[in-house]
């Protein structure tokens, strides 16, 4: 088998505007399509990063909360690559979203942040390669 890309990332949240302004307002993602479901009360919003699809966020009324700190076993985090991590951390401060402190990885050099999306999960920008 040979993969080509990750496709897409599926997101449930538990505040579909609360998190649609997030992703959208806060970090930026252009949205592709938004469907409301009527049969699952749900919504489904496709959202690009410069016009690639890679994140669908899902409403469920009946959603299970699931442990979604750093060291919980399966998903991490999602990191996100940024040019300039001070700045990226001072705008995400200045909309109200707090921000770990900078951290430089030891392996690669280069320097990364956390933060969480509206439900807590981890999210983390990571300076690009010079």
């Amino acid at each position: 088998m040979k993969l080509n890309k990750i496709h897409h990332i599926a997101l449930i949240v538990s505040d579909y505007e609360k998190s649609k302004h997030f992703y959208t307002e806060i970090l930026g993602l252009q949205i592709l399509n938004e469907t409301f479901r009527a049969e699952r009360n749900s919504y489904k919003l496709d959202l690009a990063l410069d016009g690639v699809y890679i994140i669908e966020l899902f409403s469920f009324p009946d959603y299970a909360q699931r442990p979604s700190y750093p060291e919980a076993l399966g998903l991490r985090h999602l990191a996100f690559e940024v040019d300039d991590i001070e700045q990226a951390s001072a705008e995400l401060q200045a909309k109200n979203i707090p921000t770990e402190p900078i951290r430089i990885d030891e392996i690669t050099g280069r320097k990364f942040f956390f933060f969480s999306d509206p439900d807590g999960l981890p999210l983390e920008l990571y300076e690009k390669s010079r």
